[in-house]
């Protein structure tokens, strides 16, 4: 038995959750969510909660059930809430900023890279060299993330790179002579 999918999900006050044509929306103060249904688990949005439960007793029933609360979590705090993450970049003359839809970097190339900021995204940077990633959809915040990480990944010898708030990077000892 899934031990996160037997926990139904509390929908807070100021979010409505509805299922139709095999969607289950949820609607809050930060905006409109919603998730295709998957046949292996059945859905119930009953008292301000929406309980998850597999459809039968198969294998793919029971890998989807905790899988599917979560999404449904996310929904609900996406809409509540909201979703995000903190990039911080290392080097010297590295830097970031926001103009207009578009996020400059500066990375150490010859050019400049800009970064369109996609539709339900908000991009931040309190300081040329922090990055700041906010959304609703948990899923759309995190892939921003990794794009814009994936330009210039921290290296292991001088630690020069975009990298997340609070990941660790081995370190590696350089040549000997």
């Amino acid at each position: 038995m899934s031990r996160i999918g037997k926990k139904a999900v509390i929908v807070p006050a100021g979010v409505t959750a509805s299922i139709a044509d095999g969607k289950l929306s949820m609607k809050g103060p930060k905006g409109t969510l919603s998730i295709d249904l998957a046949n292996e688990v059945t859905y119930a949005v009953e008292d301000g909660t929406v309980s998850v439960q597999p459809a039968n007793q198969g294998k793919r029933a029971r890998s989807f059930w905790g899988m599917q609360r979560t999404l449904v979590q996310n929904l609900v705090t996406g809409v509540t809430e909201g979703f995000s993450k903190t990039l911080q970049i290392t080097g010297v003359g590295y830097r970031a900023a926001v103009q207009g839809k578009n996020l400059k970097l500066q990375l150490g190339y010859s050019h400049d890279v800009d970064f369109a900021i996609p539709e339900g995204i908000t991009i931040v940077t309190p300081d040329p060299v922090t990055v700041n990633i906010s959304g609703i959809d948990k899923q759309q915040v995190g892939q921003v993330a990794a794009e814009i990480r994936r330009w210039r990944k921290p290296e292991p010898y001088k630690g020069k790179g975009i990298k997340y708030a609070g990941e660790y990077i081995f370190r590696k000892e350089g040549k000997k002579k």
